[in-house]
């Protein structure tokens, strides 16, 4: 029985000889050692190259995510904070009454107020300009019943009692209102709010496709090596060196493919904050600044999509880990 086993693993031991060479008392005592620059799993395989391109396409969509939500909450706290420092007071026409003055008042007790950094009524050519969009250019404002707009700027927001100066517009300034924005800030805050629960359920859809992407790897890469598992089995090896060269092997993979994804993604977003400018007219590019920054991410975005690179890595590394584990649970 013995010598029919020995004729089985035989030529097996030899295939592993070039990279798992064993001294006699070690096979016997222990766990073998590979030698330097050997690993179980060979490095440079078809399904490996596919592998890696496969988890770089989900760094890639992974880095993407998670710049667009970079972008998109950067231009919400902007957008916040901007108007958190603004706020509008409107004066309607009425009958008999001088609208100038009346703006001139409202801009007065806004001015006055504590708090408030400056209170300045716009011009006739910029309400023009502000209505543009809408009525084109040329128009003669001075025919049109239109409200006068005080543009308040805030020093310090939290100093300012909006409540009462409203109430002091409304009992002093004939048909005045204030408008603080709220509604728009709340809007902003839900928008911002749901846009980055979307971009975290992308997010984790993404990591859970590659980690079955690395699942069905580590099962088909221990299904093609189970002859040489099966050696290392009869020559002392335990789990955990089989489990750790299968891990090393998937840990560089993922970093290869992450690494590569995340790239990808920056340059995307370099183009995307060059290019943008020179795709849209001036006051579409203007818009579209004011609204998004310029496409530009910043700092946060970058290091995000690197640190995505190298979640991608470990999470492959893992996944690999416990996959081997359980195989090896099955076989045995």
């Amino acid at each position: 029985m013995a010598d029919i086993v020995r004729a089985r693993v035989a030529p097996l031991a030899e295939k592993l000889a070039d990279f798992l060479p064993l001294k006699p008392r070690e096979a016997e005592l222990g766990a073998p050692e590979a030698a330097p620059g050997s690993a179980i799993v060979p490095e440079q395989t078809v399904a490996g190259q596919a592998l890696i391109i496969v988890v770089g396409i989900m760094s890639f969509l992974a880095c993407i995510t998670v710049g667009a939500v970079t972008l998109v909450s950067d231009a919400s706290r902007d957008w916040q904070g901007d108007i958190a420092r603004e706020v509008t007071i409107q004066v309607r026409p009425v009958d008999g009454v001088a609208l100038a003055g009346e703006a001139e008042k409202a801009a007065t007790i806004a001015g006055a107020t504590e708090g408030v950094r400056s209170a300045r009524v716009l011009s006739e050519a910029e309400d023009a300009r502000l209505l543009e969009p809408w009525l084109g250019s040329g128009i003669d404002v001075a025919e049109l019943p239109l409200p006068r707009l005080i543009v308040v700027e805030l020093d310090n927001p939290a100093a300012v009692d909006l409540d009462a100066l409203a109430a002091r517009l409304q009992k002093e300034v004939r048909g005045a209102s204030l408008d603080d924005h709220r509604n728009w800030t709340d809007r902003l805050k839900t928008m911002a709010g749901a846009t980055v629960a979307v971009g975290l359920v992308v997010l984790g859809l993404v990591f859970l496709a590659t980690a079955l992407c690395v699942v069905f790897a580590t099962r088909g890469a221990m299904a093609g090596n189970r002859d040489t598992v099966a050696v290392l089995h009869l020559v002392g090896a335990e789990d955990r060196f089989i489990v750790g060269e299968f891990q090393r092997h998937f840990l560089v993979l993922g970093l290869k493919g992450g690494l590569v994804g995340a790239a990808a993604a920056a340059v995307l977003f370099l183009l995307m904050s060059l290019i943008g400018s020179q795709t849209f007219s001036a006051a579409e590019a203007e818009q579209v600044a004011m609204l998004f920054g310029g496409f530009a991410i910043g700092p946060t975005g970058y290091f995000g999509a690197l640190g995505v690179a190298f979640l991608i890595a470990i999470m492959t590394a893992v996944t690999s880990r416990i996959t081997v584990f359980h195989y090896l649970e099955a076989v045995e």
